[in-house]
């Protein structure tokens, strides 16, 4: 599914388009997402001057006075800004026609992504207990090391816990302990805090360079301007089981950690 790169290329692309703009109205096709969508926001969003549009974790929430839309790309969504005379998709299942003639479109095949409605002073059920932000100061290998202590889980997962930090999906973890050379399955209460420290600097390097250049093109996800990302040709592990590694030429290797396939380097990563 489109990671935090995908979801913040995103919001960068989309905010110039939609900020200071007004919704004229909205448009739904069909309302049965992962959750229906919110009555609230087919109720409250019409008439609303949007004020901002903020990233937290993989959701997006687009600020108003009467509230905030939560919205969530699923496994394969999109949005993207267009003529309000483009003629809709078999999966184009939401539009919010602006006052500037144009349309906020969300586009999603399989129908895992979700449009809700977060109150003025309230935080969503689905954001409260999250924790912070991978590029934000709160995360580092200080951080990692404190809330690791003891855990038997694998570090990967460990990783990929939206309690302990958000956004960190599954390719971008894989490639976070590759350049931190940390096997993905040792136990997270059996890394050294100066490993973490270099797990924590990847993480943030990573993302950042991948936000650079417009995130991981999976088959489903396309940028607001219409053009995919890059980051995918640069990848060190993730699929590529069986491709030598770019560093010591040792085949990458997959293993199952948590229902995913998880890419290493047996050589490189200890």
């Amino acid at each position: 599914m489109p990671e935090l790169p995908e979801v913040e290329t995103t919001r960068r692309g989309l905010a110039p388009h939609l900020i200071g703009r007004r919704v004229e109205r909205l448009i739904v096709r069909q309302a049965q997402l992962r959750w229906p969508i919110a009555a609230e926001l087919r109720e409250r969003l019409p008439g609303q001057r949007l004020e901002d549009i903020e990233r937290r974790a993989k959701y997006l929430l687009v600020h108003t006075e009467a509230g905030s839309a939560l919205l969530h790309l699923g496994m394969s969504g999109s949005l993207r800004v267009l003529p309000e005379a483009t003629p809709p998709g078999l999966h184009d299942h939401v539009d919010w026609r602006l006052d500037s003639g144009q349309v906020l479109r969300y586009t999603d095949p399989r129908r895992f992504g979700c449009q809700l409605w977060q109150n003025p002073g309230e935080v969503h059920v689905l954001l409260a207990g999250l924790g912070p932000e991978p590029l934000s100061n709160a995360f580092d290998g200080d951080y990692l090391w404190q809330v690791s202590r003891g855990r038997k889980c694998a570090v990967k997962l460990l990783l990929m816990d939206q309690k302990i930090v958000v956004g960190v999906g599954n390719i971008y973890a894989a490639e976070a302990l590759f350049a931190a050379g940390i096997h993905p399955a040792r136990a997270a209460g059996q890394v050294s805090r100066a490993r973490y420290r270099a797990l924590a600097d990847a993480v943030k390097r990573i993302l950042a360079y991948a936000i650079r250049r417009g995130g991981t093109t999976l088959r489903d996800f396309i940028s607001p301007d219409g053009l995919p990302g890059y980051f995918e040709q640069e990848l060190f592990v993730y699929g590529r089981t069986g491709e030598p590694c770019k560093t010591c030429a040792t085949p990458i290797k997959a293993v199952t950690l948590g229902q995913r396939s998880t890419f290493f380097c047996p050589r490189c990563q200890r």
